[in-house]
């Protein structure tokens, strides 16, 4: 694997670090995957800095309780932008890793600065369910 292909899927697998963190250790996570004044928009959302990126995935965990985001399919890039795709997945006990609904998937590109942490993240929602 070259470096600049490990550099964006090291940035990526912190990004869902952030995501699947446990609430503790939330903060945290954000502060590794984001840059201070990071930010993160979707069509929900539109934030900067760690505080407000950890209240929209707590709000988005909290909608959807026992789920997890992972990687879907793998993580492209060039420069210091990288894309991929991600689905929201049950965490179901016992359900062998990569089972589960997936009612929210999407693709996300982010860029990164140069030490590979995430300065933006542009996200786009392929499926979401009715009323979300």
């Amino acid at each position: 694997m070259s470096a600049p292909t490990r550099r964006y899927e090291d940035a990526v697998a912190r990004y869902f670090e952030a995501w699947n963190a446990a609430p503790e250790a939330r903060a945290k996570a954000v502060a590794a995957a984001w840059t201070n004044d990071g930010g993160y928009t979707d069509p929900f959302a539109d934030v900067r800095g760690h505080e407000q990126i950890a209240a929209v995935i707590a709000a988005a965990r909290e909608q959807f309780p026992g789920f997890a985001f992972r990687l879907s399919g793998a993580v492209d890039g060039h420069h210091d932008t990288a894309r991929f795709s991600w689905e929201l997945v049950s965490e179901a006990v016992g359900a062998p890793s990569g089972e589960g609904s997936a009612p929210v998937a999407g693709s996300d590109v982010v860029t990164l600065d140069g030490e590979g942490r995430i300065r933006a993240v542009y996200g786009f929602l392929d499926r979401v369910p009715e009323g979300a």
